[in-house]
């Protein structure tokens, strides 16, 4: 479906590089939205369950067999899956999801593995520093003037973030998506980065 979310998770994934997305998409701060413009899913592997670093295991709505063509977004959630083998099949999907001009959003180990299979070439971008997408790319990496030294980067359809920047890579997908108003957008963002006691004085 044209309006749902899709979270690539391979096992070891780093579960808090999805949650102000995923929450931003499903509720606002109030309560669960009745009419989301997004639905969250989740593909990975095979339909079994996929274990998070801290342990938690979350059940699939698609395997990479049966994902469908037509969604908003692929968003490749971060961990230590994406140095195994099974990333590997990750590559066609990506690839897919760009030429059909897609949104695709990478963060962490995400960007890292977009640099390896030269997804990055065409775009500014970050990630885990300039460094760490050489080595990962090797060759195939040919872009590191477009590296920039930021916590999120938005640029042709596809965000890329440092594995500390959960919440700017969140900002920047939710208004690459229109998922409310940039000054909706923003304040959530500010909310969850400054805090409830710094924006709310007793």
């Amino acid at each position: 479906m044209t309006d749902e979310i899709l979270y690539i998770l391979l096992p070891d994934y780093a579960a808090h590089e999805a949650v102000y997305l995923s929450e931003a998409i499903a509720s606002d701060e109030a309560a669960m939205k009745e009419n989301p413009k997004y639905v969250n899913k989740v593909v990975a592997p095979t339909l079994e369950p996929v274990k998070s670093i801290g342990g938690f295991r979350t059940v699939p709505d698609y395997s990479f067999e049966t994902m469908p063509d037509e969604y908003a977004a692929l968003v490749l959630i971060g961990g230590f899956g994406w140095t195994t083998p099974v990333a590997d099949s990750v590559e066609p999907l990506v690839r897919r999801a760009i030429s059909s001009g897609k949104v695709v959003g990478a963060i962490c180990n995400g960007a890292s593995f977009m640099a390896k299979y030269g997804f990055l070439n065409a775009v500014k971008h970050t990630g885990n520093g300039l460094e760490q997408l050489k080595l990962w790319g090797g060759a195939n990496y040919t872009n590191p003037g477009g590296y920039v030294h930021a916590q999120a980067v938005s640029d042709s359809r596809i965000v890329t973030a440092n594995g500390s920047a959960a919440l700017e890579f969140a900002r920047e997908l939710l208004l690459l998506l229109g998922n409310d108003t940039p000054e909706r957008i923003e304040m959530y963002y500010q909310f969850n980065r400054q805090g409830f006691c710094e924006l709310f004085p007793g």
